[in-house]
């Protein structure tokens, strides 16, 4: 990977990282990946770090259900869903695949990378 592509992918690898939405397993493996940066374990790191985001993005319309499901307004709380679930279809009405939270959005951006990931 090149200087340039590579700083793309670290910024967006800390975007995920800082996102207070991220779970604990995405960042265990962002940080695997960063750590194995230039060493033979590069590779696998990035496959396993692109597996996690895989499972861990939200699609648009999943979030739609959660949000208005029974458990969605028991995380949430009844208002709180009803506004998530209103957010996400004006999101979705404009073309969004994904939730747009910032680990969402961090993952959607490096998912994108992933050809530069798996050099």
């Amino acid at each position: 990977m090149e200087k340039n592509e590579l700083n793309e992918v670290l910024k967006d690898v800390q975007a995920l990282l800082d996102a207070s939405s991220c779970c604990q397993e995405a960042k265990d493996a962002a940080l695997a990946w960063k750590e194995a940066l230039g060493t033979t374990e590069e590779k696998v790191k990035a496959q396993a770090l692109l597996k996690e985001l895989e499972e861990d993005i939200m699609p648009i319309d999943d979030l739609i259900g959660f949000a208005m499901s029974d458990a969605g307004k028991a995380c949430f709380g009844e208002k709180m869903a009803q506004d998530i679930s209103t957010h996400a279809q004006e999101i979705k009405a404009n073309g969004a695949l994904y939730c747009d939270c910032p680990a969402c959005q961090a993952a959607e951006a490096i998912l994108k990378k992933k050809d530069l990931l798996l050099k």
